[in-house]
């Protein structure tokens, strides 16, 4: 939401007016100067109901209507009731879409591009809040777990409301958490493979046959995990790589499960090792489906405080924990192992890949509560 101001004012008035904390309004607006919003300027408005609410009851108010106006004289409409998409196939596209969504009406929070996929299709990250805990979440590493993305959007936007509106979880401040902790959140890491799982093949794909021979000459997709490359993207990292690929049953590029030739091969698992050694975050949640389980140790490697957090993961999600499992070369694996930190690969819902989105409501209603916690549990 615009607005433009009428006379000389500052950050704190309009804070105090338009009920939005001024960090908010001060995030959202980097160029202006807190001293003084001189008239004529515009604006960038944090945007919820209750904002929406709050305004519609105020905006005559001859304290209001005296510095500001709506951009263009219009109240904007207010967000639909599914803001964030969970009905839908969640494919790139609406990605893209509600990415859109939350930077108009959250315009504090930062995209970036990370890198890009094999076939060019940019990898964002958001980041929310500049806190010195540093926290990171991701989704979408296989690419028939897409509804992960969804779920992940969804969390985002209920923390983003709550920040906005003074909001609460189990007692603690939204915004005191957003003061607290820095959050990265990529939540499409493998697009080309969520495409390719959710719109199929087209005959004009620059990967068609390679693509084709590798999922057996069947136009089935929906089985698919790996990148367009055929390379499992979390059995991709430098955490006992080799003892994946010697027991891995395909030896070469495949629809799933396939290692690579080497570590750090592909241009998605690349980017995201290389996000983590340049953030130095303290905790890394990575969402997958299924089985209604966190696995959360590898090699004795997690810190004690681990063990805490995933106590909490559990009361809140009646997910099981689970420290040890016979695996390698996982995204979370590697951060534990090299990083000596906190790491969750969280299973999300039960059944067979893809989960369908009936199971949504269910799923979110289970694991909202581990998003919350990511940010309230890590300890400085």
């Amino acid at each position: 939401m615009i607005v433009r101001v009428k006379r000389d004012t500052h950050l704190k008035e309009l804070s105090h007016l338009l009920n939005i904390h001024e960090q908010l309004l001060f995030e959202a607006n980097p160029a202006c100067s807190a001293a003084c919003i001189l008239s004529g300027e515009t604006l960038r408005i944090p945007f919820t109901e209750n904002v929406k609410c709050h305004i519609s009851s105020t905006f005559n108010a001859p304290h209001i209507r005296n510095i500001i106006d709506f951009y263009e004289g219009q109240l904007p409409l207010p967000p639909s009731p599914e803001f964030i998409q969970k009905k839908r196939a969640y494919d790139y596209i609406v990605l893209l879409e509600d990415l859109e969504k939350i930077l108009h009406a959250y315009p504090f929070v930062e995209k970036r591009t990370i890198g890009h996929s094999v076939l060019g299709l940019p990898v964002y990250e958001l980041k929310i809040g500049n806190g010195p805990k540093k926290v990171h979440m991701n989704g979408s590493f296989h690419a028939n777990e897409w509804i992960t993305t969804s779920v992940l959007m969804n969390w985002l936007h209920e923390y983003l409301e709550a920040v906005v509106d003074g909001g609460s979880f189990e007692g603690h401040s939204a915004m005191d958490l957003y003061q607290q902790v820095s959050l990265s959140f990529v939540p499409m890491v493998n697009p080309d493979g969520v495409q390719l799982v959710l719109n199929g093949l087209p005959s004009d794909h620059a990967h068609y046959h390679s693509t084709l021979h590798m999922n057996n000459n069947s136009l089935d997709f929906d089985q698919w995990k790996a990148n367009i490359n055929g390379v499992d993207l979390n059995n991709q990292y430098p955490a006992n790589w080799e003892i994946e690929k010697e027991r891995k049953i395909p030896k070469a590029p495949s629809s799933r499960d396939y290692p690579g030739d080497a570590p750090l091969t592909e241009p998605e698992s690349i980017m995201m090792a290389k996000l983590v050694e340049t953030e130095n975050f303290d905790m890394v949640v990575a969402v997958h489906t299924q089985g209604e389980e966190i696995y959360w140790g590898y090699m004795n490697c997690e810190p004690e405080q681990a063990g805490i957090i995933v106590k909490e993961f559990s009361r809140q999600s009646g997910y099981k924990a689970i420290r040890t499992i016979d695996s390698h070369a996982g995204f979370r694996d590697w951060f534990v192992l090299e990083k000596k930190k906190c790491g969750y690969t969280i299973e999300l819902g039960t059944g067979v890949n893809p989960l369908p989105l009936s199971q949504f409501d269910d799923i979110y209603k289970k694991s909202r509560g581990i998003f919350w916690a990511s940010l309230y549990m890590l300890k400085s």
